[in-house]
């Protein structure tokens, strides 16, 4: 509990009034149960996300399932066992390369930026609503929160490949080849002393099945010529030791890998507590909040006057959360932070964040719309597992990463189920069912009760 606070204080709203689908644009389609939070320890918190609620600055809000037109089921990604796939790499290769040499990627974001939408019908019942005003004991002001990192990503390499590979000039000689010099005449037909064209495709596979069988004569296989002896060497960090499958990169080793001397940019990630806010949180709000209306006219097509400084305030800074700093707990302490993303001087993205008990929860992400093609919003994400990780070391049992509502039915919030591992949260048992045994039936029902035994009806 929090010092001098051991209690939670709502209003609950109700939930019988239909309001606008922020994903299938339903006008009344949907439903939620909702109540105003004018405190809440972060327990109460953490239990109220395990059964399915979810906050918007002080609302908080639990859709319907069986009665709202696109279901919104809680996912959250296990953060220690969580493996970069393909397209995050190339999210992080693209910032590296940016970083690098100050080049941005033609196009737009290759996924969704990594929000709830879902902050349409929030703002909407707390805007009609008038809350009573309900005074709470003060709560010290924490001390400012350090920087959380100020390294960047490097471009991530391909599994297998020590550097780059030698580039030449110009196409390859007969005498690069080895093969005998000829007369051939351009012209007329192939040359045939030179080896034939063959396809990358098979060209990788010859190179792969090599690589398998050089692996088994090293394992001692049956069957499996024998290796020629060699002296032991002691592998690498990231190297397998003979006789093991190699070790996959871990996240840390792409964010973290230093930059050239030569790199035009310089990315740094602030961490600082919103609320209460901190020296830092203040210091910075107008340059937050000036990032933040850039976005929503720009990404989400909002007039000029729709975002404006209270809106901001009520639906990104503040929060019922208390500031909790218990023995066993991260350094920071729980409560309710923002992550700044910094180039030099400039702020370009804000993650918006809650440290929970067993929990980083995702609540929204904006950037400057200069810097969409950068992808932010998986990148967002990666430095937010990588950050979950970093507090499980200070705090054992907070290993989950919450990634706010997964949504089956709107194709364009799927990609929330490609950090795995994830599980889907069941709206009727409450237990956490891996996504996979969940996406299968959600293509045949918009609305799913899951079983943790698969065979289950």
């Amino acid at each position: 509990m929090a010092e001098g606070l051991s209690y939670t204080i709502v209003e609950y709203f109700g939930g019988d009034d239909g309001y606008r689908c922020g994903y299938c644009k339903n006008e009344k389609g949907n439903f939620s149960h909702g109540m105003w939070s004018h405190t809440m320890t972060v327990q109460d918190y953490q239990d109220l996300i395990d059964r399915g609620w979810r906050r918007s600055g002080k609302y908080v809000y639990k859709p319907t399932m069986k009665k709202t037109c696109c279901p919104q089921y809680t996912i959250r990604c296990h953060a220690l066992n969580f493996q970069p796939a393909k397209s995050h790499k190339k999210t992080l290769k693209k910032m590296s390369k940016f970083l690098s040499k100050g080049e941005l990627p033609a196009g737009g974001p290759d996924e969704e930026p990594m929000d709830s939408l879902c902050e349409e019908a929030g703002l909407k019942r707390t805007a009609k609503a008038c809350p009573t005003q309900v005074e709470v004991a003060a709560v010290p002001e924490p001390q400012p929160a350090g920087v959380v990192a100020a390294s960047a990503p490097a471009a991530p390499e391909k599994s297998g490949q020590g550097g780059p590979p030698t580039v030449q000039d110009g196409p390859p000689t007969v005498q690069d080849a080895g093969l005998p010099s000829s007369t051939h005449k351009p012209g007329k037909g192939a040359d045939p002393a030179r080896p034939p064209c063959r396809k990358a495709k098979d060209l990788r596979k010859e190179r792969r099945l090599q690589k398998e069988q050089i692996k088994r004569a090293v394992g001692g296989d049956s069957g499996a010529s024998p290796a020629t002896p060699t002296t032991p060497t002691t592998p690498t960090p990231n190297q397998a030791p003979p006789g093991h499958a190699p070790q996959p990169k871990p996240l840390e080793a792409f964010i973290h890998e230093s930059l050239p001397d030569t790199a035009l940019h310089r990315l740094e990630v602030r961490l600082v507590r919103s609320s209460p806010p901190c020296p830092q949180f203040k210091a910075s709000f107008d340059a937050s909040y000036q990032v933040y209306k850039l976005y929503q006219m720009a990404i989400h097509k909002d007039p000029p006057e729709k975002p404006s400084e209270s809106q901001f305030r009520r639906f990104l800074c503040d929060s019922p959360l208390e500031a909790e700093s218990p023995p066993d707990g991260p350094e920071m302490g729980y409560g309710s932070f923002h992550q700044q993303y910094w180039l030099g001087d400039r702020m370009v993205a804000v993650g918006v964040v809650d440290v929970l008990p067993t929990c980083v929860s995702s609540v929204y992400l904006y950037y400057h719309p200069e810097f969409a093609s950068l992808s932010l919003g998986s990148y967002s994400a990666l430095r937010e597992i990588a950050f979950t990780r970093q507090l499980q070391k200070q705090s054992p049992k907070l290993a989950y990463y919450y990634l706010g509502f997964y949504i089956h039915s709107c194709p364009k919030m799927r990609y929330k189920g490609k950090y795995l591992p994830a599980d889907l949260l069941c709206p009727e048992t409450f237990v956490w069912v891996p996504i996979e045994r969940c996406t299968a039936r959600l293509e045949n029902a918009r609305y799913v009760r899951f079983n943790q035994d698969p065979d289950a009806g």
